[in-house]
């Protein structure tokens, strides 16, 4: 195992704390939070240090606000103080832990995301089913309540196998611990940078009990969604039961049962919002309906061209023809439709050679 080569002293010294600060305000220069920080910059920085090296550092409070992305989820948004030294502790951590990561989990990651989730889940299925010769099976789960189910304790443990330095885990502890859910010593707050690090590191546990134990070569995990992929349908039902015990056992985490299926390529996968297929993939329900209803109330140029572009990963002619014929009635927009409603009689998902 490999072992996180910095130490305290350098996540916290003032350069790290200044560059950290130019990530962090980079187009928030226009927050009222951001603003007030901005206007005694260095001695809020030079503050924050010497509370750091003191060990005299207390995280602050959050501010707690409901968005709905399309379900409702709980924000928690921390001072601007704490989430500069958030974005101080990732941009050291993250290049480490990036080289740990299996390459086949998506969520957070540089050069990740979710169309190259989509596209491996294409290659994999090519894989899997033999170029659609052999029945694909797919094992889909998900971890119910993710976030607020983290285990503060599990965590800890896992980031001292990577990191020796006692200061810097003190400091760890302190960002971990700042924040509960319904259960003490359990949860990470929706909408710290520290946070996406953090599930990535405990579910890398996962990732690696799926391909070193389960032995599944066909594996993508985004955020807490995964898929494994199989010719052998009673192999993934085996494997359940083990995954199952995993997670209980050493994370802390359930599969949530309403989200655990067991399907071939065939009759269609649900997976991060599109329904796919062997050789073509389309919006689930709910998503398509979520971007119709959004380009009604805000039909604006930047929204057309967002979700043009992701409608371009799927089989997506008769919504964007919905879109263009149906939903577009100001003139302002007329060349931007007729631009990508050629481009949507192409198919821009054109088949892989076989």
């Amino acid at each position: 195992m490999i072992r996180f080569d910095h130490d305290f002293e350098e996540i916290i010294r003032i350069e790290n704390l200044l560059q950290a600060w130019s990530e962090f305000s980079s187009g928030k220069c226009d927050k009222r939070d951001v603003q007030e920080f901005y206007l005694d910059l260095m001695d809020n920085i030079l503050a924050l240090h010497n509370d750091l090296i003191s060990h005299n550092y207390q995280h602050d409070a959050y501010v707690r606000f409901n968005i709905y992305d399309p379900k409702p989820r709980n924000i928690h948004k921390a001072t601007v103080r704490d989430r500069l030294l958030h974005r101080a502790i990732y941009r050291k951590l993250y290049p480490f832990f990036e080289r740990v990561f299996i390459s086949d989990s998506y969520s957070c990651r540089v050069n990740k995301g979710v169309h190259k989730a989509l596209d491996r889940f294409k290659e994999f299925a090519y894989q899997a089913s033999k170029n659609d010769t052999k029945t694909c099976w797919v094992l889909k789960g998900d971890i119910k309540q993710f976030f607020a189910s983290i285990n503060h304790e599990a965590l800890m443990s896992i980031l001292q196998e990577y990191i020796e330095d006692k200061d810097l885990l003190w400091l760890l502890g302190k960002i971990v611990k700042s924040f509960s859910g319904s259960k003490k010593n359990t949860g990470l707050p929706l909408g710290n940078l520290t946070s996406q690090l953090f599930v990535n590191i405990y579910m890398n546990e996962f990732d690696r009990f799926i391909k070193s134990n389960i032995k599944a070569n066909h594996y993508i995990r985004y955020a807490d969604d995964f898929v494994i992929f199989s010719e052998d349908k009673e192999w993934l039902q085996r494997k359940i039961i083990p995954i199952r015990k995993f997670l209980k056992e050493n994370l802390f985490l359930e599969l949530h049962p309403d989200k655990l299926f067991i399907k071939t390529l065939r009759s269609g996968v649900d997976f991060l919002g599109w329904i796919h297929f062997f050789n073509h993939r389309i919006l689930r329900t709910k998503t398509k309906q979520r971007i119709l209803k959004r380009i009604d109330k805000n039909p604006n140029p930047e929204t057309l061209q967002s979700y043009f572009g992701l409608l371009s990963h799927g089989n997506t002619f008769k919504v964007r023809s919905t879109i263009i014929k149906k939903r577009l009635l100001n003139e302002r927009n007329l060349l931007l439709c007729e631009r990508f409603y050629f481009l949507s009689s192409h198919d821009l998902n054109k088949k892989t050679p076989r």
